[in-house]
């Protein structure tokens, strides 16, 4: 009797000890996920394809250097075409999945609008940067997103700041013709209202040129341009209508150095088969613009290309959308990094606490630099009021085959920018029946 009582404690023993390193080796291979809402193929893919690839090449780097405080990323892919119900469609099957999602980029201001309000449900933060809703700045009533680095609003301010410097004062702007020539979308209508209220205050002559998805067909809106001879023109596109554009700007005699490109419509396959005749066409940077010779463009070729690791070729890597696609995932994977200082470093963090860490996010000039951002990114730091961070900006052009900087950094006027956010997002809050944050709630 006592022999089996020996034998069966000596099994729950080996049991227990058997569990407990199973347990253990679970832990260690638990992976910290990043879905990746991409658009691989489709009418916008050769701008995508960049993004996608920076994105992936940096979460690649993070595993290369140890991972997230020793915890390994993953990620999976969903293509959404740009397509609004294909991106809803893909963030419900990946917001699941792996453990559970850490943070979404939807990279389309349409599919932002769609998930909005699945995100509180869900508790995933959704990253914006550059793009979205320009009121979800707000964070005491847009909880869940974070439109990081800076919106269209943003965009058009700044771009009219450097007009306005170049003609010589706000005052000169008067009675100028500035034409808008927009992508028919939630993205292309996003800068509308901040134009609108500048053309109030400064009395210039607004003119609103949609362009039709997916922006191939553009000779009427050129026509009217012809006519109307506006003194600058704004372009906010995306994919193929940005070259369409230029093209057609060459083909009506429309100076290009009269043109500004939003950051999305301001990279290299937007020129490239324009090339020289596209010289002088100006775009504005959210942050960065080609940056080839960083510290972290030549960790990514030392640490994932030169190992036959990378996503895409290898030419592109510095390029604008890609650069664009490493600083989303440098902003995701921090976000994770500053989780972990409150809840514990080492550990797999959840969206909702991920959502703590882009909230409370504090990357300062020293940090970045460490990151391998020198001279590409200037601080970032975010509040429970201000999910959106510092907003720099600077003008590149084209000089028919390279982007250069060619001006100072800007940042955008926070007093014309505020009281619209904060209408803006009292006016969803109003329609959504919802509450601004509690103090106690922002603590949390």
């Amino acid at each position: 009797m006592k022999l089996r009582n020996f034998a069966l404690a000596a099994a729950m023993v080996a049991a227990i000890g058997s569990s407990a390193f199973t347990t253990s080796a679970f832990a260690q291979a638990k992976e910290q996920f990043f879905p990746a809402l991409v658009y691989r193929t489709g009418a916008y893919a050769p701008n995508g394809v960049p993004f996608a690839n920076g994105y992936v090449d940096y979460l690649k780097l993070i595993n290369a250097k140890g991972g997230l405080n020793g915890v390994k990323v993953i990620w999976e892919e969903c293509d959404t075409q740009y397509a609004t119900d294909k991106g809803v469609e893909c963030y419900e099957r990946l917001k699941g999945k792996h453990g559970g999602a850490s943070v979404f980029h939807t990279l389309s201001t349409g599919i932002t609008y769609a998930v909005t309000e699945k995100a509180p449900q869900d508790k995933i933060p959704i990253i914006t940067s550059g793009y979205g809703r320009s009121e979800s700045t707000d964070g005491n009533v847009f909880k869940w997103n974070f439109p990081l680095a800076g919106t269209y609003w943003d965009a058009a301010d700044i771009l009219l700041q450097h007009l306005s410097k170049k003609e010589g004062g706000w005052d000169k702007l008067k009675g100028k013709k500035i034409a808008l020539v927009y992508h028919d979308s939630p993205y292309g209508k996003e800068p509308i209202p901040l134009l609108q209220e500048r053309a109030k205050m400064h009395g210039y002559d607004l003119q609103l040129l949609p362009v039709a998805h997916p922006g191939v067909e553009q000779k009427a809106t050129w026509q009217q341009i012809r006519g109307s001879r506006p003194d600058y023109v704004f372009l906010w596109g995306w994919g193929v209508m940005n070259s369409t554009a230029l093209k057609e700007a060459v083909a009506t005699g429309y100076p290009r150095d009269k043109m500004y490109g939003v950051w999305w419509a301001a990279a290299e396959p937007d020129v490239k088969d324009v090339g020289d005749q596209a010289k002088g066409y100006n775009g504005l940077t959210l942050q960065h613009g080609a940056e080839p010779n960083s510290k972290v463009v030549k960790e990514i070729l030392d640490m994932v290309h030169a190992k036959g690791q990378g996503t895409g070729p290898k030419e592109e890597v510095g390029q604008v959308l890609y650069m664009r696609g490493v600083m989303a995932a440098m902003l995701s994977t921090e976000g994770v990094r500053r989780a972990q200082e409150r809840y514990g470093k080492g550990k797999v963090m959840t969206g909702e606490q991920v959502r703590w860490g882009l909230e409370n996010l504090a990357l300062d000039q020293k940090k970045l630099d460490a990151l391998g951002f020198a001279g590409v990114l200037r601080p970032i730091s975010t509040s429970c009021a201000d999910h959106r961070g510092a907003v720099w900006a600077r003008i590149h052009t084209w000089d028919g085959k390279k982007w250069g900087f060619t001006s100072d950094w800007y940042q955008s006027d926070d007093a014309v920018i505020k009281p619209m956010i904060k209408n803006a997002a009292d006016a969803y809050a109003r329609e959504k029946k919802l509450e601004r944050r509690t103090v106690a709630d922002c603590q949390t």
